[in-house]
């Protein structure tokens, strides 16, 4: 581009020149002139009238130097001309004026991360349209400003222009992007009860890694920083550190601009436990002690505001239950600081008479009013409780169809009455993943998903799917009503297709069925699942043992599952009951998760059966909140009825229930068939522990360790004669493995590395030493 003319430093100086012209024109800038006319030249789109309008110069008498400099200043500031001069000649003045060019095309150079038609949208430069410098420098500003929120602080924009005939210029965007302002290091001062690894893992931003060019989280956002304020302060007050807060935080930029670096200057203060805990009423004729059985919150129990919250949520549940409004639930808490206890205080006062007047709801243009208004527990009438409205918004988030909820109050129409507003911003509730797994065993897979949490603004949500493997493939549809008959109601309807093509075995599945269930909550952290289910499986494509003609060998399955082979239909009913710590969240280290359901079949179908599964698990931090412990605990037991015989899709495989062993790798298994193949069993348990731990890397890596220790065993059949008539061995014999782990969270996916050695075994069992499994959805 070697023809291009003028640039933003000489259009600057040229209108320097414009400006400082006249006086050197005007001899004696304070003489006075008359003008009798005024000829202008050289405009040609812009109308002479307009331009004696931005002139303002009067005729026929006496005009001084100080207003030719202002008639001067009014056109050239008007931003329609390149050049402007003003010559008193006699008694004309002569007003000679060169019009910006017209743009005639815009284009931008340099540019990769961002393409043209991005760049287009950003622009306010329009072609056909009269060329303005202030426009085009706002415009390179705007394109700065959009590198930088991809965190490019370094990029250069520069315009440029290419003089054309007709008095046309092309605008050129020279863009050099740069690299990624990356953080290069996230520390922190005056924290000593948490390392530097500890709390940037708590943060939303991250460093610079080895995974840089993937990770975009290490890239500087300026408006992450009061997340990550307010993590920060979440983390440690829900860890006994009451008075903690963030004094300061200090980001800092590269001389290159190509660098971050992050510092969280904190207060923790000490660490509190809850001293003495009491309730009292300062409201005539109410009791205290109906009030004191809500308390959660007990002596000695590390601080933590959620508790507090809890039990006052409790409380105000009991008030309303009692009819008692507007009752305030007042939580006084005394710092003893020698002791490093609080004593907290439950006082019950009567608050202000408010009513709601009306809730109004704003900006949801999808989803339905009734969906939003279904989350509050207030209706128009109610009192007011400002907690319960705070709740009711942070419910609406949850959902997960909003980018943003607000829900404030503001004066009604009469003193004794609030307006609730609510100002929703939806955002995309659809999604269409593709993914990839693996597995040593397993092989590749590929998997589609379409799924649609607010199905139709109905805070339905419909999920497809499907996947496929080596050897297997599966295929389900889902719709559940998380509000059915307007209560808090989960009804949901399932159906699925899964078969397998000699996966691992001498055999093939197939099943397919519908299950529709109801679930609804029976505590704070605990729901009960009712559920009916009707599934035709077939066992099919069995080899009868037989002399194989090639090889003159015996080959064949058992005749256990030659006898099992075909479909059959299975109808039950069942329950589960479920509870889950983290529902209520009042303990951050600790985690507890239990299940216990049972199916009935009988209710037609082909079998006759109860079967129980019993699982239990807990999670905990240790050791400053390094290291995760785990430990799992499973059973199951299927129990015919009627002199029937269990059959090999009803019963439990060691699939993944105890780590370094196959798939169908140990249980009951026809040693004396060919093919021996696994039978599987009416009943099973398994114990798994798990350490997770850093291994000293740097957090931005996502490398961690583990080590775990698996025992658990399958057994018992109700039909043991296998090949030869010999009785198949049955017996509850147990198995124990144990291992270590690599965790590795990459862009494509987490991956995990099991190395196992199984120490106790069966001479048959088959062992999987190592295993890699890796899931993405991209």
């Amino acid at each position: 581009m070697t023809n291009r003319k003028l640039g933003k430093g000489a259009l600057a100086l040229i209108s320097a020149l414009a400006v400082a012209g006249p006086a050197a024109m005007i001899p004696g800038a304070a003489s006075a002139y008359v003008f009798n006319n005024v000829r202008i030249e050289g405009n040609q789109r812009i109308e002479p009238q307009t331009i004696l309008t931005y002139l303002d110069i009067p005729r026929g008498r006496d005009v001084s130097g100080g207003e030719l400099n202002a008639a001067l200043q009014r056109l050239q500031n008007s931003g329609l001309f390149e050049t402007v001069e003003v010559v008193p000649s006699a008694g004309t003045l002569v007003v000679r004026v060169a019009e910006y060019p017209t743009v005639n095309v815009i284009a931008f150079e340099g540019n990769r991360r961002l393409k043209d038609e991005n760049l287009n949208e950003i622009v306010k430069s329009q072609p056909r349209r009269v060329y303005s410098p202030a426009q085009a420098e706002a415009d390179a500003a705007a394109i700065s400003q959009a590198y930088a929120g991809q965190g490019r602080l370094a990029a250069r924009v520069d315009p440029k222009i290419i003089r054309r005939s007709g008095n046309r210029v092309d605008l050129v965007f020279e863009i050099r992007e740069g690299d990624l302002t990356e953080i290069e290091r996230i520390g922190f001062v005056g924290n000593r009860a948490f390392s530097d690894q500890r709390l940037r893992n708590v943060l939303q931003t991250k460093q610079a890694g080895l995974l840089r060019n993937f990770i975009r989280r290490d890239t500087f956002a300026p408006e992450r920083l009061p997340v990550d304020e307010k993590l920060l302060t979440d983390f440690y007050r829900s860890r006994g550190y009451a008075d903690f807060k963030v004094q300061a935080v200090a980001p800092e930029v590269a001389q290159a601009r190509d660098a971050f670096y992050i510092t969280f200057q904190i207060q923790e203060g000490p660490r509190y436990t809850f001293g003495n805990v009491s309730t009292i009423s300062e409201i005539p004729g109410v009791d205290a002690a109906d009030f004191e059985a809500q308390n959660r919150v007990r002596q000695g129990q590390v601080y933590n505001p959620a508790t507090i919250d809890t039990t006052i949520r409790r409380m105000e549940q009991l008030a309303i239950r009692k009819g008692l409004n507007f009752v305030n639930i007042e939580p006084r808490v005394t710092r003893n600081p020698r002791g490093q206890t609080l004593d907290l205080t439950f006082a019950l006062t009567r608050g202000q008479r408010v009513f709601v007047e009306r809730i109004d709801i704003e900006g949801n243009t999808t989803t339905l009013d009734e969906v939003i208004r279904r989350q509050f527990a207030t209706v128009e009438g109610d009192p007011f409780n400002p907690r319960e409205i705070r709740n009711s918004a942070e419910r609406l988030r949850a959902l997960g169809y909003f980018a943003d909820v607000q829900a404030e109050s503001r004066p009604g129409t009469t003193g004794d009455q609030v307006v609730v507003d609510v100002n929703v911003e939806e955002q995309p509730t659809g999604s269409l993943s593709f993914g990839a797994s693996y597995g040593v065993s397993s092989g590749v897979g590929f998997n589609l998903s379409l799924n649609e949490k607010n199905f139709l603004g109905r805070g339905q949500e419909v999920n497809l799917s499907f996947a496929t493997g080596s050897g297997s493939q599966s295929s389900g549809l889902t719709f559940i009503e998380p509000y059915f008959l307007g209560r808090d109601l989960k009804a949901r309807a399932q159906v699925w297709y899964n078969t397998t093509d000699r996966l691992n075995s001498d055999y093939n599945t197939r099943s397919v069925g519908l299950l529709t269930a109801m679930e609804f909550p029976i505590s704070d952290n605990g729901r009960l699942e009712l559920r009916y289910k009707l599934s035709k499986d077939t066992l099919f494509d069995v080899e009868e043992i037989h002399l194989d003609e090639e090889s003159s060998e015996l080959v064949g399955s058992s005749p256990i599952l030659y006898r099992e082979q075909g479909g059959y239909f299975t109808s039950a009913i069942g329950y589960t009951y479920s509870y889950d710590s983290r529902v209520a969240g009042l303990d951050p280290l600790t985690s507890y998760r239990f299940r216990f359901g049972q199916d009935f079949a009988g209710v037609g179908g082909d079998v006759e059966s109860v079967t129980s599964n019993l699982y239990a698990g807990v999670e905990s931090r240790a050791w400053r909140e390094s290291v995760t412990l785990l430990a799992e605990f499973e059973a199951g037991a299927v129990h015919m009825l009627n002199d029937q015989n269990s059959r090999f899709l009803n019963r439990y495989s060691g699939n993944g229930k105890i780590r370094g062993f196959e798939p169908n790798g140990y249980g009951p298994r026809d040693l004396e068939a060919p093919n021996e193949d696994a039978l599987g069993g009416n009943y099973f348990w398994a114990l798994r522990t798990e350490a997770q731990f850093p291994l000293g890397l740097p957090e931005e890596y996502g490398i961690k360790g583990g080590l775990f220790a698996d025992i658990g065993s399958v057994w018992g059949l109700d039909d043991t004669a296998g090949a030869n008539g010999v009785e198949v061995d049955q017996g509850m014999h147990v198995r124990a493995s144990i291992g270590a782990s690599l965790f590795w969270t990459t862009p494509i996916g987490p991956l995990r590395f099991n190395f196992a050695k199984a120490l106790q075994k069966e001479d048959y069992d088959e062992e999987q030493p190592f295993d890699l499994t890796i899931s993405t959805q991209f």
